[in-house]
């Protein structure tokens, strides 16, 4: 699909999700009276629209806030400042009362799947729970609905009544992703589904939840730090470093022709299958994150980037308007 064609597309879908201005800062206590002597500045003024049907990758290396977007979207995280309006409401300030009503219709799918199920519980309750808790069938039909679960997510029904360390990590991501979906949400926050899975069991759970949105209509928030899978789930993609927005454009014309320096990176990043190709020093993203206590000056970027001039230092860029925006002084050709 060309890029006017996508334009056009995103023009004739409504808006699911906006996060505008976004901030989540984490307060840095000290002395007798744990006073705030600064702040962690996980995101640091986010903008991003989500709308109905596509997918919006988030890539970034570790640290710079992509699981801190994603859970302040779900006020698993309350923000600093800014706002989340999702599906036509300000859900920023809503009370866990109002929340609970919110989150039948956004769910979220974490990082590790041993974690996010409780080991006591049998797979049939765990399955049951959220549709018992938002009274969606009785507790006669939960089985029936329990059942079905597991075959969307190919999984055989024999699996009921083991628990979570009976279980090989690519089914238990499999019931993660079958209780993400039960309620049947509109908007499902996927925080790195795959990073922790053999490289086999990834393409599996990439394919899947690529069959779950074709069949089911879900829009996802996919987090990851890989750019193949990235690649593979998004129709567009926001590169973020060090709590911001650097580079977002549909994912052809990101992966074709990347804008800013770090994106290019990352992508210089992916391993080559010749062993023997030496990249050299400008393809090859040396350092480390700087802290997000004290980001540096200008450009957040400009203190590992091998093109950065006197104005990087001193002037932080904006980022440009547009379907291919990109925040830097000096953008690519």
């Amino acid at each position: 699909m060309t890029l006017q064609a996508e334009i056009i597309s995103r023009q004739t879908k409504k808006a699911l999700l906006r996060v505008e201005h976004l901030k989540t800062y984490y307060p840095l206590r000290n002395g007798l009276f744990s006073r705030a002597t600064g702040h962690i500045k996980a995101v640091d003024d986010v903008n991003l629209t989500l709308y109905k049907g596509e997918t919006l990758g988030l890539v970034g290396e570790s640290g710079c806030g992509k699981s801190t977007i994603g859970r302040s979207i779900m006020r698993l995280e309350q923000p600093y400042s800014g706002r989340i309006l999702f599906d036509g409401e300000d859900i920023t300030h809503f009370p866990v009362q109002r929340l609970k009503h919110v989150r039948t219709r956004m769910q979220m799918i974490f990082q590790d799947p041993f974690v996010s199920l409780n080991p006591r519980i049998r797979i049939c309750d765990a399955l049951a729970e959220p549709l018992m808790v938002h009274k969606r069938v009785r507790r006669s039909e939960a089985q029936r609905e329990v059942a079905a679960l597991l075959q969307t997510v190919g999984l055989p029904r024999s699996t009921n009544n083991r628990y979570p360390h009976e279980l090989s990590g690519g089914q238990r991501q499999r019931i993660v992703i079958a209780r993400a979906i039960a309620l049947r949400p509109k908007l499902i926050v996927c925080d790195e589904p795959v990073s922790a899975l053999d490289v086999s069991i990834q393409a599996q759970i990439m394919n899947l939840l690529q069959d779950l949105q074709e069949e089911l209509k879900f829009t996802y928030l996919f987090i990851t730090h890989g750019m193949g899978a990235v690649k593979q789930m998004s129709t567009r993609i926001a590169v973020m470093y060090l709590g911001k927005i650097v580079e977002l454009a549909p994912t052809q014309h990101l992966f074709r022709q990347p804008k800013h320096p770090y994106t290019q990176l990352l992508l210089h990043a992916i391993p080559s299958p010749d062993p023997t190709l030496r990249k050299p020093n400008n393809q090859i993203l040396l350092g480390d994150v700087p802290s997000s206590i004290d980001p540096p000056s200008g450009c957040r970027f400009h203190t590992r980037c091998p093109y950065a001039q006197t104005q990087c230092r001193t002037v932080e860029p904006a980022l440009t308007d547009g379907d291919h925006a990109v925040a830097c002084h000096y953008p690519l050709e």
